[in-house]
């Protein structure tokens, strides 16, 4: 079968399984995720499902990476802060669908892998940071969006959630008993309204951990720059 064909009958699932937002489905059909995932899972690049990429992470299902972004109620005049570039496939997402992201990874091998694909496809409106995600990015706050694809613990990070900005929402899985979700996490959605934070859950995930404390980063990478 064609990456074409492949690509095809991706969105059609993700339709079906309830994603209608125009513009999300728009980008997961712009990027190629086959260049974000091992040659190894090639053949497997436009199936709906997560896949290994190294380091003990994942690059995420596309249903999930197609529900996350349309929660986050994106268009191009807001400032996004992504915790957990992981191979940069979510990052290219968000890049189109955005003014600017800042991502941060606590991985530095991931991130130089990312970074290279981001420059290959001529995204140029994201700013890379090697450091720990937990704290965020205070000297470019207030963001208007934050998205989250680690999962910690039983609510967002306070240090995240200060620096979402008024009208502002944030996307994050955070650990549940199991009572609450049978995959043990539940992605909610923080809201930022008059200094009011409302939180909702949304729906059951399965992410790997926040990983918390890495150093900070020496330099930021401006894409392109």
């Amino acid at each position: 079968m064609s990456t074409d064909a492949r690509k095809l009958r991706l969105l059609m699932s993700l339709r079906r399984s309830g994603v209608t937002d125009a513009a999300a489905l728009g980008a997961i059909e712009r990027i190629p995720r086959e260049l974000f995932v091992p040659d190894s899972f090639q053949d497997r690049a436009w199936e709906d499902s997560a896949l290994p990429i190294g380091h003990g992470q994942t690059i995420s299902q596309p249903l999930v990476v197609a529900m996350m972004t349309a929660a986050l109620e994106l268009n191009d005049r807001r400032k996004v802060l992504e915790i957990g570039t992981g191979s940069g496939y979510q990052t290219a997402v968000l890049a189109l669908l955005s003014r600017r992201v800042y991502t941060i990874e606590t991985i530095k091998p991931l991130q130089d892998e990312a970074a290279k694909l981001l420059e290959k496809l001529r995204i140029h409106n994201v700013t890379m940071r090697h450091g720990d995600g937990s704290l965020g990015w205070p000297a470019q706050a207030p963001f208007d969006r934050i998205i989250v694809t680690a999962a910690s613990g039983g609510e967002a990070p306070k240090p995240l959630v200060d620096q979402l900005g008024e009208g502002g929402i944030m996307i994050c899985p955070v650990r549940r008993a199991a009572a609450t979700s049978e995959l043990g996490q539940m992605m909610i959605r923080v809201r930022r309204e008059k200094d009011q934070i409302t939180s909702e859950d949304l729906w059951p995930v399965r992410f790997v951990p926040l990983v918390t404390g890495s150093p900070a980063a020496k330099t930021d990478k401006r894409i392109g720059a």
